[in-house]
């Protein structure tokens, strides 16, 4: 990795230099942790079910009024209803800086990192991401931690005749993920918060989110999901997610296919943007694998990081890292205005600190059980190599539940070199795919031999530790629960980390 592009010309390195590493894998919001610099790490805050009678029922009101909305699957492509809530409420997303998100994979995992980094510095954040877990309130996040029941409640009843005010002058009512995005909003306004870090929830142009002017877009690693709303080719997608950059912005830019690249470069071009880009003006400098983690070289915009400890598996995070560093040096001008680094103990710090509840997260021991969130291919071969990598499993059974609208060949064809058997089974949403036809593909995949069906997730997960626990010459066993953020989240609840 050079310090300076190759001549001629720049962007014919770029094109060479672009490889189509697998991408960080798909996100489960489960919980933060506060990472200010004075107070240290707290622990992993996931919210469970408020211990007061009359508020557990005034949340249960407010997600049933929610739930009443067009789900996050149905989607009208247009900004128009968020911009005029947004305007009905006095602009509320204007009165902070922001830090935009999207990609196709690593957007959550990218936004903590982010969100760790600025509270080091300091700063008060506020975190948008989705989906959430085991409560609607893990979206909305302030200083690294999501906000309270009663707070939310508040939020949404202080919105809320302002919600039925554009639902009524419009065609179709604000949906639920509008209406969440708008409570963000307003509640990062009323705290205030210093700086927000927003995730867009699909695409970018026509996405929620993109009411705000993010003075810097981050776009992660983009590959092929909701192909049927976004595209069929990572240049098509791009097209779409390349709509959050802004006039002037900063725009870091990972690692992407190169036709996804060229779109973004493009995009940015016309409107006067700076591009940062991964592998050319910041990267990784050196990586290996240490005791819980993995030990750090990262180039950022204004200089060299060394002995940087990141506590998650897999090179997918050490890239998702050094984008999120590229992105908070762009916030504070770094690489443009300034020439210098940010403090290194600090940025070691608040690595240091960064958790991903479902992310190759160890929920058990004797044996292990890993819990990961991918639910595309790429996703998955991301985290096939981590598990590799980071872990002597001797055999390894996977859990797999997955949703319907995936490519569920593609994703367990990723999994196939790692898995000795796999137990395929059905989690509790509606979108989820249906046991038996989640395992005529893993039997076309893996061969009847390798199959186990348990329908219900709590049987699969007994299976599935049997298996691993069935022969003592078998001692490194493990299990790896994974296809879905909702299997992961119900899984999580199960084995007790909810």
């Amino acid at each position: 990795m050079s310090e300076h592009p190759a001549e001629p010309d720049p962007f014919d390195e770029i094109v060479e230099a672009e490889t189509d590493r697998d991408p960080d894998l798909a996100v489960i919001e489960a919980g933060s942790r506060t990472l200010r610099a004075r107070t240290g790490p707290q622990a992993d805050a996931v919210p469970s079910r408020p211990a007061d009678p009359e508020v557990d029922k005034a949340l249960r009101a407010v997600e049933a009024d929610l739930a009443s909305r067009w789900g996050e699957t149905k989607l009208d492509p247009s900004v128009a209803r968020i911009a005029a809530l947004m305007d009905v409420l006095g602009e509320p997303q204007h009165a902070y800086p922001s830090i935009h998100i999207t990609g196709t994979n690593g957007k959550t995992s990218t936004a903590r990192m982010i969100e760790a980094l600025l509270s080091a510095f300091e700063l008060r954040t506020g975190r948008y991401t989705s989906p959430h877990v085991q409560s609607v309130t893990e979206r909305i996040s302030l200083d690294g931690a999501p906000i309270d029941a009663e707070r939310f409640i508040a939020t949404y009843e202080d919105i809320k005749p302002y919600v039925e005010m554009v639902d009524a002058s419009h065609d179709y009512r604000l949906s639920f993920f509008e209406v969440l995005t708008g409570m963000a909003y307003a509640a990062f306004a009323d705290a205030p918060v210093d700086v927000a870090v927003v995730e867009v929830g699909m695409g970018g142009t026509w996405d929620a989110t993109n009411v705000i002017d993010g003075s810097v877009a981050v776009v992660t690693p983009i590959a092929l999901d909701h192909t049927d709303r976004l595209g069929s080719t990572p240049a098509e997608i791009a097209v779409e997610k390349s709509g959050i950059i802004k006039q002037d912005a900063t725009v870091i830019l990972a690692q992407q296919p190169v036709d996804a690249a060229q779109v973004m470069l493009k995009k940015a071009v016309e409107v006067d943007a700076t591009v940062a880009r991964e592998g050319m003006e910041f990267g990784i400098v050196s990586r290996e694998v240490a005791v819980g983690g993995q030990l750090l070289t990262l180039r950022g915009l204004g200089g060299e990081y060394e002995n940087v400890f990141l506590p998650l598996y897999g090179a997918h995070q050490a890239h998702n890292a050094v984008v999120a560093l590229a992105a908070v040096e762009a916030f504070f001008g770094i690489g443009s205005q300034h020439a210098r680094t940010l403090d290194v103990e600090v940025v070691r710090s608040a690595f240091a600190a960064v958790s991903s509840p479902g992310r190759l997260e160890i929920v058990r021991r004797s044996p292990t059980v890993v819990l990961d969130a991918a639910h595309n291919p790429a996703g998955a071969r991301a985290t096939a190599e981590a598990v590799a990598e980071a872990f002597g499993f001797s055999r390894l059974i996977g859990v797999v539940g997955a949703s319907g609208d995936k490519d569920v060949r593609g994703f367990l064809e990723a999994f196939e070199p790692i898995f000795a058997e796999i137990v395929v089974t059905q989690n509790s949403s509606h979108r989820a795919l249906d046991v038996d036809a989640l395992a005529a593909v893993a039997v076309e995949v893996f061969g009847d031999e390798r199959v186990v069906v348990e329908p219900r997730l709590d049987e699969a997960l007994e299976a599935a530790i049997t298996l691993a626990e069935e022969e003592a010459e078998f001692a490194g066993a493990g299990v790896l629960v994974t296809g879905s953020v909702i299997t992961v989240g119900e899984a999580r609840l199960l084995l007790g980390k909810g």
